[in-house]
């Protein structure tokens, strides 16, 4: 049987992040994918230039239509945008608590806009995050979410993952790939445990989409019955091979996405067209 994954996340027009990006990965691992908008973006490989919210209530509507139809194996949360957006999901998703949810707490883009309104912080940390079966924030979103300073050391990556499975989700996943190293490690906290995931840093600015890829990919395993941190390593090769495959495609000047379907498509260059 295939499994259906919900996205709840924001539009990258350019295709590299956000829902588009969260779709491809859906189909790249095997599952159907679903979509409900939080918000418009106006954005290329080079940054955002524009941020327009969808009103909360009609995300809730997007959201029930799905629920009232349609089988949900799983939810990816990605992009936010604000506190009334994320008490709405937050709402809705409550009556749903039998369904895994992926909470990637998507706060600044690969540019440096921000994505996540001030006060919606708060609101994502204590009326999101208990929601989770994990969490999947980098290093800046993990010391946000804790009013701390960012991880520099895989000691602080750890603490800092214990210190947010605290505050209600079931697991959290920080990732490692703002260290200063040569390495891309994450550290899963998961019911105290510590585990780690190593993967060497790609030298490639492709890197657009790298966290809602990797999210969605989480979510796709996770839907498909793989135990947490198998669904993990999964996703991480998922990612590590499309960030390699990059290079494959030629799309803006900045921070290029990565090659989703690097599986699936023969590498077209020198075709003629």
């Amino acid at each position: 049987m295939i499994r259906n994954v919900l996205s709840i996340a924001g539009s990258d027009p350019s295709g590299g992040a956000g829902i588009q990006a969260d779709l491809k990965t859906f189909s790249a691992c095997g599952v159907y994918g679903m979509a409900a908008l939080t918000a418009l973006t106006a954005q290329n490989t080079r940054g955002v230039s524009g941020v327009q919210p969808v009103p909360p209530q009609f995300v809730a509507d997007q959201i029930a239509a799905i629920f009232a139809d349609i089988r949900v194996d799983a939810v990816k949360i990605g992009m936010i945008a604000n506190a009334a957006i994320a008490s709405a999901v937050a709402e809705i998703l409550t009556r749903h608590r039998d369904v895994p949810v992926v909470l990637d707490p998507v706060m600044i883009a690969k540019g440096g806009a921000a994505l996540l309104a001030a006060d919606a912080v708060d609101v994502l940390t204590t009326q999101l995050l208990p929601l989770a079966t994990v969490v999947t924030p980098n290093l800046p979103e993990a010391a946000a979410l804790l009013h701390e300073p960012e991880a520099r050391s895989r000691e602080d990556m750890a603490r800092q993952a214990l210190a947010l499975s605290k505050l209600g989700p079931a697991a959290v996943l920080v990732k490692g790939g703002h260290l200063e190293s040569d390495e891309s490690p994450d550290v899963l906290a998961s019911a105290g445990t510590i585990t780690w995931f190593e993967t060497d840093r790609l030298p490639t600015k492709n890197t657009h989409g790298t966290g809602c890829t990797l999210s969605s990919a989480i979510a796709a395993e996770i839907a498909k019955g793989l135990p947490l941190p198998e669904a993990v390593a999964s996703a991480k090769d998922y990612l590590a091979q499309a960030v390699a495959a990059a290079g494959q495609l030629s799309v803006g000047s900045g921070h290029g996405p990565v090659q989703h379907f690097h599986a699936l498509w023969a590498d077209n260059e020198g075709v003629k067209r």
